[in-house]
């Protein structure tokens, strides 16, 4: 009887657990397996808009603003894995506003459990950035068409018999010697170079109906988000940093995302040579690349905190954070204006 009560027990724990298992659209190698892997959602159920953010000063900026809009409301908070989403109303569509959290891992996991815990319809992200192209100064928001990883590289030794060269991987000399052809079809791809010892490669993807890894250089941002993002920067008053400059807002271009706080003026450089780069951060590669297997749409808005290493001694970032972070929310809360219409 004891045995049996244990049995009654193990299994009524596993239809709890069952119950509860998290959201999101099942991979059509699991669409079988009901009892692993995310939830599959019903036609019907309504989909969130997810408006995220990398960190606690970027999310009160959201959250105060949400508090002060007439047709928003925050009316639940969720909290798993210590992430805590917050659920809630725009102009009557449900929106989900979480951090990330800082840097390309943190951003990667609390992603993919959105998409695996709510039914997600579109991504706009947010944040504070460096420049890397010089004409941009704090204040300035840029809405990148396309994010590259600038990290994701072959780190080598120096040739024994020519320090100056360094020797690389037979693997790494084929994928320089694609790179002509490939960057004939696709004036996109970087314009490979070492930075010293780093060797600049590519991310390897897959996700459904691919039969293979792939080498991906790049992740392109939703026209019809781009699209929405241009519409509410050319409707927006003009936006003034700290009463003194006029903000430049523009939607286009290219973002570069690192492991790394990017404060050195030649890798700075470098990065703007090879990538072609208008921005960096540590997140939006990442949340661009989750919400690709995810088949979801996504935007990310960045607002300038400083030029990346281009101070003389310590970086004052920080200086401008609250402050470009209102910017970037203003063009956040127009962005949201254009894809959830008034009803």
């Amino acid at each position: 009887m004891r045995f049996i009560r244990q049995c009654l027990v193990l299994v009524s724990f596993s239809v709890i657990i069952a119950g509860c298992t998290p959201p999101q659209t099942q991979s059509t190698d699991n669409a079988n397996n009901v009892n692993y892997g995310p939830r599959t959602f019903q036609e019907d159920t309504p989909q969130f808009t997810a408006v995220v953010v990398a960190y606690e000063p970027e999310l009160n900026g959201i959250l105060e603003t949400l508090e002060k809009h007439d047709q928003a409301d925050i009316d639940k908070d969720l909290k798993f894995k210590g992430i805590t989403y917050r659920l809630g109303q725009f102009r009557g569509e449900p929106i989900l506003v979480f951090a990330t959290g800082m840097s390309i891992a943190n951003a990667a996991m609390s992603m993919q459990m959105a998409f695996d815990y709510f039914p997600i319809k579109q991504v706009v992200y947010m944040g504070i950035a460096g420049a890397v192209n010089p004409k941009w100064q704090p204040g300035d928001v840029i809405v990148p068409a396309r994010w590259y990883y600038h990290d994701e590289s072959v780190y080598s030794n120096p040739h024994p018999e020519n320090p100056q060269e360094f020797v690389i991987p037979e693997y790494y000399q084929r994928f320089l010697n694609e790179q002509p052809q490939r960057k004939a079809n696709d004036p996109n791809l970087p314009n490979y170079k070492p930075f010293g010892l780093i060797h600049p490669d590519e991310v390897v993807v897959i996700k459904d109906g691919m039969d293979k890894p792939e080498d991906k250089a790049y992740f392109s941002a939703s026209p019809r988000l781009l699209t929405a993002a241009e519409n509410a920067i050319n409707k927006l008053p003009t936006q003034k940093i700290l009463d003194k400059r006029e903000a430049v807002l523009s939607v286009g271009g290219n973002g570069v995302t690192g492991s790394v706080f990017l404060d050195n003026r030649e890798y700075r450089q470098w990065v703007r040579d090879v990538f072609d780069a208008e921005v960096t951060e540590m997140e939006s590669a990442s949340v661009a690349q989750v919400s690709y297997i995810n088949n979801v749409d996504w935007v990310v808005i960045r607002a300038i905190s400083d030029l990346a290493g281009g101070q003389e001694g310590v970086n004052v970032e920080h200086i401008y954070d609250e402050e470009v972070s209102r910017i970037g929310a203003k063009v956040l809360f127009a962005t949201l204006e254009e894809i959830i219409p008034e009803k």
